[in-house]
């Protein structure tokens, strides 16, 4: 099973974590849904922060920075749930 440890090393480098059972395609693709909803939902905050004149600067820079992280999960998840080889 990939565990959020094994994703978190996978994201620094570490080691590329292989997808060996359906449960870990299952759990990946289940994974990639949730970020991809949390990054949807962070973008439309955002915006709707931006849009307001009294927002607050520190809140905004967190919640863009959380955004750009959530995307970089997804972008990982993705290559972990592309095949190795062509088919």
């Amino acid at each position: 099973m990939i565990t959020d440890a094994r994703l978190a090393k996978a994201c620094t480098g570490a080691y590329h974590v292989a997808v060996h059972t359906d449960e870990d395609l299952e759990t990946l693709q289940t994974r990639l849904a949730a970020l991809q909803i949390e990054h949807r939902d962070l973008d439309a905050v955002i915006a709707h922060l931006t849009s307001t004149a009294a927002s607050d600067d520190l809140l905004l820079r967190r919640m863009k920075k959380r955004k750009l992280q959530l995307k970089d999960r997804i972008a990982l998840t993705e290559r972990l749930l592309m095949p190795d080889e062509p088919a």
